[in-house]
């Protein structure tokens, strides 16, 4: 076991000022893997659904790219968020890290 860092940054879909998603998922996942692969970091990605209240007390649903990187380094972790708030043109972006245990199982065939 190998014990590693493990950060989930949450971008949503919806547009800060419209409170709706103007493009098609697809069009946010292409940006999301064209930065990921312009910092050089491995990453999962999951497409989820929630909601929350804004400041103004205005209550929204909407679409979510659950980015999560392991073993990238703070400032890194920084740097994609800050781009990916401004790409996809959000108040803010929830970053979340945790300590994690890793390992990899391989095939015993061979």
């Amino acid at each position: 076991m190998k014990k590693v860092r493990q950060t989930q940054i949450y971008i949503g879909l919806n547009d800060s000022d419209t409170y709706t998603q103007k493009f098609e998922t697809e069009k946010y996942v292409s940006i999301l893997k064209r930065v990921c692969q312009g910092y050089h970091v491995a990453f999962s990605m999951s497409l989820i659904n929630g909601g929350y209240f804004h400041e103004d007390g205005t209550y929204v649903e909407e679409n979510t790219l659950m980015l999560t990187l392991l073993d990238v380094d703070e400032q890194t972790i920084e740097e994609i968020a800050k781009d990916l708030c401004a790409f996809f043109n959000q108040e803010s972006v929830m970053v979340s890290s945790s300590e994690a245990e890793v390992h990899f199982v391989k095939d015993s065939i061979g």
